[in-house]
């Protein structure tokens, strides 16, 4: 595993480009931290406190399917052999290690979260790590052609800036896509997911967990899915950051996968100049 590197960067934005509204994926859960600043220190701080056991409790939350269904919506993203990938919120690698399967040997990953405690479970040889935020990210505008995020979307502190920021670093023609579990539809469906994530899985965290904070990552995790913005606002701010092609799919009713894809430029005579299909 390549050495976690710290690079901040701060988009330049001129007088005729002024920054979007500032949009969070939810409101301050006060029960957590007390405000946006402290939202920062506490999300980083639960997730390097946690790391360790991240993996082992995912298992339990997705019943050992998970590889199998990033996988497959890697697939029905359209990642490609070859592409060169930005993980954004990489975590402990678990979307990057099915990239990595997918674009083989000829293709690159680079992986890109503000958690040093989460990158350092990575074990993933040849994965270039950045210390960085979605809302400013580490790399060059069109870096990339495929970018990713695995359920790190309800941790953000603005979704215009991060799509702004996926927006810049894509090449023309690439392609997006975002993982997230979402609300249900439905009371019931609803009463049966919050019971699982606030109890359930809190429960058997406490028992199979290395660290004691494990069980309270998993039921702020639940308070993050219950307060989150709903689909419709995700795909309206990703169409403002200007993707176009701007999709969600949805398996067994709560895993939403966001896909969006950045034009080519225009060429003078009103032709599309070539690019990455």
């Amino acid at each position: 595993m390549a050495g976690v590197q710290t690079m901040n960067r701060v988009p330049d934005r001129t007088p005729e480009q002024p920054p979007a509204a500032v949009l969070p994926p939810h409101v301050p859960l006060t029960d957590y931290y007390a405000d946006e600043h402290e939202r920062h220190r506490y999300v980083r701080r639960i997730f390097d406190d946690t790391a360790a056991d991240y993996d082992r409790i995912e298992k339990v939350l997705a019943f050992g399917s998970g590889p199998w269904y990033r996988a497959q919506a890697l697939h029905r993203a359209q990642l490609k052999a070859g592409a060169e990938v930005l993980d954004v919120g990489i975590g402990t690698g678990l979307v990057a290690r099915e990239a990595l399967k997918i674009i083989g040997p000829s293709g690159k990953l680079v992986g890109v979260d503000p958690s040093p405690g989460m990158m350092n479970q990575v074990k993933l040889p040849g994965v270039q790590l950045l210390n960085g935020r979605a809302e400013a990210l580490p790399r060059d505008d069109a870096s990339c052609d495929f970018l990713s995020m695995g359920y790190a979307l309800r941790h953000l502190a603005d979704l215009s800036a991060a799509f702004a920021e996926f927006h810049r670093v894509l090449r023309p023609g690439g392609r997006l896509l975002v993982l997230e579990i979402t609300r249900p539809q439905g009371r019931l469906a609803t009463l049966a997911l919050k019971a699982y994530m606030r109890a359930v899985v809190p429960t058997i965290a406490r028992v199979v967990a290395r660290r004691q904070e494990t069980s309270e990552l998993w039921r702020y995790y639940w308070d993050t899915i219950q307060a989150c913005v709903p689909p419709e606002t995700v795909l309206e701010a990703l169409r403002a950051a200007g993707f176009r092609r701007v999709r969600r799919h949805v398996e067994l009713g709560i895993f939403s996968e966001y896909t969006a894809f950045k034009p080519r430029p225009v060429a003078p005579g009103g032709t599309v100049q070539a690019g990455i299909d």
